[in-house]
């Protein structure tokens, strides 16, 4: 995505403190391999910059099997912990509790808890890792992409991933100063920002919901013969709602959306995706990123709505994430904010 290090300090003061997690898992616990070339892969590269970085809770590289079943079987479904793979040299053991055995799995016999901790393997590829043997997995930019991705849906999962809210002092304790944020209040204090392509704003008188990003999206690729100037901005959420800064006031400086405006938020129904090659956006790669956005009322106004779609610019930071970082922080009492992430 760019410059995912988002502005310069003046401006990152002028919008508040904003979560850019870059650090991965401390450099004694990284790992490179080869996966055909001669180029290694970093798997840590980045984190999720919409949530506190959690490797340090469940990234236990030097537990065994059996040491991640005695910790796990006990624990809730959803408890997992992800260790090195001493059987795949360069892979991930990721070994998750889980509410019943899969109907396919014949019982051992034993200790029912131990049957209820599953393993899965994270296999290296050219661009990331994945969950190997599961054709419906995308390949992830990295393996806390992979993690926090599957704590949102669980994919190819039993389950989702419940995220640790601290580290656990009985296995392989790491360095564990960095908190999570576990309620939508914490989140909502820290706020959280990405950079995005911007496509188009779109009139949808008092249209809303994934008809209103389905609409938006299609008129303007209807209308690609003249296409939209396009920008790269700075997406922030917040409890103030949703602020847009144009990285280089080509289209405009920064427009607000306070919260109580903001109707829905969306992927694209349809999973289109936009494509453009590199130009005086801001933004030197091509992009083909998945199309997303969100329905805001305009300013003075009850009952027009105007929707504002977008691109994502990074893998590290899909769709995906966002729309549900909307969901998750967008939320006051009595209020809950329709997403729309299928």
């Amino acid at each position: 995505m760019g410059d995912l290090q988002g502005l310069n300090l003046d401006l990152e003061s002028a919008l508040g403190d904003l979560i850019t997690v870059t650090s991965p898992v401390s450099p004694g616990y990284r790992r490179q391999y080869s996966t055909g070339s001669t180029d290694g892969v970093e798997v840590f590269h980045s984190t999720p910059r919409f949530v506190r970085d959690t490797s340090k809770y469940w990234y236990k590289p030097g537990i065994s099997r059996e040491e991640a079943i005695l910790f796990l079987k006990d624990k809730a479904p959803g408890t997992f912990v992800v260790r090195d793979s001493n059987s795949f040299p360069g892979a991930f053991g990721l070994a998750l509790k889980v509410q019943q055995v899969p109907a396919n799995v014949m019982p051992k016999g034993g200790d029912p808890q131990v049957e209820l901790v599953r393993h899965f393997l994270i296999e290296p590829t050219s661009k990331g890792v994945r969950l190997k043997g599961c054709s419906n997995e995308p390949v992830f930019g990295s393996l806390a992409a992979l993690v926090y991705q599957h704590s949102i849906t669980p994919l190819a999962l039993p389950c989702k991933l419940s995220l640790p809210q601290s580290d656990t002092p009985d296995v392989d304790v790491v360095d564990a100063r960095v908190e999570t944020p576990n309620s939508a209040s914490q989140l909502l204090a820290q706020g959280a920002a990405c950079n995005v392509l911007y496509i188009n704003s779109a009139d949808m008188e008092s249209l809303t919901g994934p008809q209103a990003v389905a609409k938006a999206i299609s008129d303007t690729i209807a209308g690609r013969a003249q296409p939209p100037k396009t920008t790269v901005v700075h997406f922030k959420v917040s409890s103030q709602g949703i602020t847009l800064t144009d990285n280089k006031r080509k289209l405009f400086f920064r427009r607000h959306y306070p919260v109580n405006t903001i109707t829905f938020c969306g992927k694209d129904p349809e999973n289109r995706r936009w494509t453009q090659k590199p130009d005086d956006s801001g933004f030197s790669g091509s992009t083909n990123g998945t199309i997303f956005g969100f329905v805001a009322r305009k300013s003075g106004s009850s009952t027009d709505n105007a929707c504002h779609i977008f691109a994502e610019l990074d893998p590290d930071q899909p769709a995906s994430a966002i729309v549900n970082f909307v969901a998750k922080v967008l939320i006051g009492p009595g209020r809950i904010i329709k997403t729309s992430v299928s």
